[in-house]
């Protein structure tokens, strides 16, 4: 003889003129939802193909017989080759965990809060990385540059524009993180 009471919240009430209620379905919130997650893995596998393509060029700029034109003997872009290479790491293991997650419907990660903080600080502490490494290359090679326009500094400049293109993708998935992470706050 009981019967639920009806909701007195306003977003359970049918629209204007509609008999349809004015939330969103089932479907509809999943669908959204699933955005951010699509954009982070879209994202990360831009972070992950302009890491490697910008440590390729950086490890391969070795041009001439002199060591001036070798990348190596310049801290700066060892320091700048590091952070992509931790970059590339970073978005084959979180690329990885994507997939299984996606693939088993079940996170490597105990704990959706843990992923979610795991997520973000990742994504924060690999931006600023990468940032810092191609920020520490970027006057040595304008410098470089107003002194002589060749293949090397050509070369130099290229990898640090791709990992800057790396850091725009990895800082654009931590904005998805931190979206992420307010919402498991809520929880």
């Amino acid at each position: 003889m009981s019967s639920a009471p009806a909701s007195s919240e306003p977003h359970d009430a049918p629209a204007a003129g509609s008999s349809v209620p004015a939330s969103r379905s089932i479907a509809e919130r999943w669908k959204m939802e699933a955005a951010p997650v699509r954009a982070r893995l879209l994202l990360r596998a831009f972070a992950w193909l302009f890491s490697l393509l910008a440590l390729v060029v950086m490890a391969t700029d070795v041009h001439g017989r002199g060591g001036a034109q070798d990348f190596s003997t310049y801290p700066e872009y060892n320091y700048c080759l590091g952070m992509s290479i931790i970059a590339l790491l970073y978005a084959t293991a979180q690329l990885l965990r994507d997939a299984h997650r996606l693939s088993s419907g079940r996170d490597l990660v105990a704990g959706r809060k843990a992923a979610a903080v795991l997520d973000f600080a990742g994504d924060q502490v690999v931006a600023y990385s990468l940032i810092s490494g191609l920020s520490a290359a970027a006057p040595v090679t304008d410098y470089m540059r107003q002194a002589a326009d060749n293949l090397f500094n050509d070369s130099a400049a290229a990898a640090i524009s791709l990992a800057f293109f790396a850091f725009l993708a990895i800082g654009l998935s931590a904005l998805i993180s931190g979206y992420n992470l307010s919402l498991e706050a809520l929880v």
